[in-house]
């Protein structure tokens, strides 16, 4: 019998805001955009998360409204709330 923790991300809620929190710690270059690999980095290696869980939480941040995802995917934007 394998026992199997449970992980932290494997809610792409929970990813989705774990990744606008690491994007609210980083300052925006051009245009108010915010490279990609500055949140999958951290989110990635620091956090121990997997890229399953990353990919779900960008989904998530999307449908969401959260970040705007570049159609190439090398960036996103926060979204604007007024």
């Amino acid at each position: 019998m394998k026992l199997v923790t449970e992980r932290p991300f494997s809610d792409p809620e929970a990813a989705a805001r774990q990744l606008v929190q690491l994007a609210s710690g980083i300052e925006a270059v051009q245009d108010g955009r915010i490279h990609i690999e500055k949140i999958n980095y951290p989110f990635l290696y620091t956090l121990e998360a997997s890229g399953a869980e990353f990919s779900a939480g960008i989904r998530c941040a999307v449908e969401k409204g959260w970040f705007e995802l570049h159609e190439s995917g090398t960036y996103v934007r926060r979204a604007r709330i007024y």
